[in-house]
């Protein structure tokens, strides 16, 4: 079982297809930066109008056994999930709706402060917000995952202690291997293993010690060592892939419609746009690469397994459904 905990490519029948050459049985896919409810929801149409033209390849997923039943048939399950909650608005009521509609993850903040709780990029972290818990508690009901890759430390911390079930940070890595502005300290991975959650290592640049002259070594190096750290029962795959995106698409992330000017994030003005992946992924078809570099370091096949999708696919289950 192959997982990817998070992709936002510029996806098409190519990529598709290379997901399949790729055997990547489910991957977590973007449906919202920005976006409002109606937005959001026209997103959500143009996945279905794929899934109308590729029945061979995609299908929708909603729970575990959908990943299963994509594996059996040779297709690849599609799980929405939200890089903001722009899309509930104010209204809480939204997000038992937006659960109807298919979304499984939900992060409670992008870059910049919410209404929930603190994105990364913000220099003042008050953590979660009344309504941020309250919010919090609803996608707890409905089966709607909290997903804090993008949020502050303390946010992040709160919404481990205040939800009632696991959360996630779909796409980040460890500050001790590389201290990117939103890789998570030692002290949030210790909090979220502790509260069963999971960690999906990112493979943008930006997140990797090298950026994009990244080694394989280098990397499942890094997992090798976490998995110690946190527990291998606790960290998968969340490659953050952004393939055939124009880099107009990564002002457009992280400015929105905030400001005028263009937010570099972690970049700088020479790096405006996507910076290039390291050669050893790609896209989806070299996802095995990290299998082997897995395996290189010495890690079973048991626990590569699980890496790889295992745990997520334990996640999805437990965490997909109403409480």
């Amino acid at each position: 079982m192959r997982i990817d905990g998070l992709q936002y490519c510029n996806f098409s029948e190519k990529i598709f297809r290379q997901i399949r050459i790729g055997n990547v049985d489910s991957v977590h896919v973007t449906v919202c930066y920005h976006e409002n409810f109606r937005e959001t929801v026209a997103n959500l149409e143009r996945w279905n109008r794929w899934f109308e033209q590729y029945p061979d390849l995609i299908m929708k997923g909603t729970t575990g056994d959908c990943a299963r039943r994509a594996k059996e048939t040779g297709r690849t399950a599609i799980f929405f999930g939200l890089q903001n909650c722009s899309p509930m608005e104010d209204d809480i009521g939204l997000v038992e709706i937006l659960h109807t509609l298919g979304v499984r993850f939900m992060q409670l903040t992008y870059n910049n402060q919410s209404l929930l709780a603190t994105g990364a990029y913000e220099a003042e972290d008050t953590g979660l917000t009344r309504m941020g818990k309250q919010v919090v508690r609803e996608m707890n009901r409905v089966g709607l995952v909290v997903d804090m890759s993008h949020s502050a430390e303390r946010s992040t911390l709160e919404a481990i202690e205040h939800s009632t079930r696991p959360i996630a940070i779909t796409h980040a890595n460890p500050k001790f291997w590389h201290p990117g502005l939103r890789n998570k300290s030692d002290e949030v991975l210790k909090a979220l293993s502790q509260s069963s959650g999971m960690l999906g290592f990112s493979l943008y640049p930006h997140h990797l010690k090298g950026g994009s002259n990244c080694t394989l070594e280098s990397f499942c190096e890094m997992i090798a060592r976490t998995a110690d750290m946190i527990g291998i029962d606790h960290i998968g795959i969340g490659s953050d892939l952004c393939q055939d995106q124009p880099d107009s698409v990564v002002e457009w992330m992280r400015v929105g419609r905030w400001s005028k000017e263009i937010d570099y994030g972690e970049g700088s003005k020479d790096i405006a746009g996507f910076p290039p992946q390291p050669d050893w992924f790609r896209d989806n078809r070299d996802l095995g690469n990290i299998e082997t570099g897995l395996k290189a370091t010495g890690m079973s096949d048991q626990d590569v397994s699980k890496v790889m999708g295992l745990n997520w696919l334990r996640f999805f289950d437990e965490n997909f459904g109403p409480q």
